[in-house]
């Protein structure tokens, strides 16, 4: 355990005091579940957080009265009990170090230390952390992620009656009456068989609202290719009336309103952020791809439908917003020519599968997204706010969270090329530029 935890966190954590603990005595004291707390001094929400995580992390722990940063440095008893074996890390994107000691002063668990900024970094980009507070637990064993909204599990669970919050089947997770918006109720094992979208969305969001008009003209096409297919509403409207005002407009099924318990589940499982989301699912209920919203959006007529995720994607306006949730590596080739764009792909596309391929056998999320930019007034955009060379065909990373991109600048981009470039990427070799 202490190697997995050691290459994720680095030799030393400090304690809220500012005492230094050696990761690899986690190992020792037999954590089993890692709460990884991302969040800054800055945000109004991270302080609200920190204050019922506080009470949480002290009940289960079963120190309540220890003071701060006593139950992150002090030892384990012998055999504590499994729900006790949880440690949190606080991960900050302060950029101030007072501020930064003042907001983990008072916290009982662990932080990354201020001055590990580039593993912190890591960090919020191999979990693809988009906002704050958010708060991911890990295995503490084998690295998987078991939950990746903590905040769910701290208000549904506050005792933790359920730990470790380990994933469920959808199948289970879903299990009830679901609604048609003229009142009819349908058992979910009416599921079975079929692909399934679940669709995370509100009517006080405007995204949410231009999304559904598409969808609703997915939805209408594919069932009439004779597809078997459903999508489950889960709501995030703020009330029962706001809800059945938007599911009217739906042809599809949905989680009742007021069965707030199982809505809140479903989000657990998906680990949801933000609105509108749309995951589908297989029949066997495995999750083909968490991006939906832009597979509907970029596929109007629903050709490739059930959107199984493609290794390279053309980069569009839909899409671009991938750009944000990590490190992405972007072929400029600047013609509007889609033979020359998929000829770009066909190129990259080898070494993107080997390295999905990599991380989906360790059952983690490639470390990278991988795109080819055609010419178009999006692109133009992306290359200003950027400051890119105007060559073309232009190879490069960037990594829009840090700041950072990376450039490949040669006359000919060739598969060797484009494999070495990534594999230094990943092994840290590169020199970043600021963007």
């Amino acid at each position: 355990m202490s190697v997995f935890l050691e290459e994720l966190l680095g030799d030393k954590l400090v304690t809220g005091g500012g005492e230094e603990v050696d990761v690899h005595s986690l190992g020792a004291r037999g954590i089993a579940l890692l709460g990884l707390y991302f969040g800054c001094s800055l945000s109004a929400p991270c302080a609200q957080l920190s204050a019922s995580l506080a009470a949480f992390y002290s009940r289960l722990r079963g120190d309540a009265a220890a003071g701060p940063g006593a139950g992150a440095g002090a030892g384990a008893a012998a055999e504590p009990e499994p729900r006790h074996r949880l440690e949190i890390v606080f991960v900050s994107s302060d950029q101030d170090q007072r501020q930064w000691q003042d907001f983990v002063r008072d916290m009982p668990w662990l932080a990354l230390p201020y001055k590990e900024k580039h593993r912190k970094l890591k960090l919020w980009n191999k979990y693809r952390v988009s906002n704050i507070p958010s708060l991911i637990f890990l295995d503490a064993t084998t690295g998987k992620v078991v939950c990746r909204n903590g905040l769910l599990v701290i208000r549904d669970d506050p005792e933790g009656l359920e730990f470790p919050w380990g994933p469920k089947p959808f199948r289970e997770v879903i299990a009830g009456p679901l609604l048609r918006n003229n009142g009819q109720s349908l058992e979910s094992s009416s599921l079975e068989g079929s692909h399934v979208g679940v669709y995370f969305s509100a009517h006080w969001c405007p995204p949410c609202r231009s999304l559904t008009r598409v969808l609703v003209e997915s939805y209408r096409k594919i069932k009439e290719a004779g597809q078997k297919f459903e999508i489950i509403f889960v709501s995030a409207d703020r009330s029962e009336e706001s809800f059945k005002q938007y599911f009217s407009e739906m042809p599809w099924l949905a989680v009742p309103y007021t069965d707030e318990a199982r809505r809140s589940r479903l989000n657990r499982l998906y680990g949801i952020q933000g609105i509108p989301t749309l995951i589908v699912l297989d029949p066997q209920g495995e999750v083909i791809t968490r991006q939906g919203r832009v597979e509907v959006l970029n596929d109007e007529d629903c050709r490739e439908f059930p959107w199984h995720p493609k290794p390279v994607l053309e980069l569009s306006d839909s899409n671009a917003v991938q750009l944000n949730e990590g490190p992405c590596l972007v072929l400029f080739v600047d013609s509007e020519d889609d033979g020359e764009s998929e000829a770009a792909k066909q190129l990259i596309q080898p070494i993107a599968e080997k390295i999905i391929a990599k991380y989906k056998a360790k059952e983690e999320e490639a470390p990278l997204l991988f795109f080819v930019a055609g010419e178009d007034d999006m692109t133009d955009s992306l290359r200003d706010y950027t400051n890119l060379p105007e060559a073309a065909p232009l190879l490069t990373i960037l990594d829009m969270s840090a700041r950072a991109k990376y450039v490949m600048d040669v006359e000919e981009i060739t598969p060797a090329i484009v494999e070495t470039f990534v594999n230094d990427f990943l092994a840290e070799k590169l020199k970043p530029e600021p963007i």
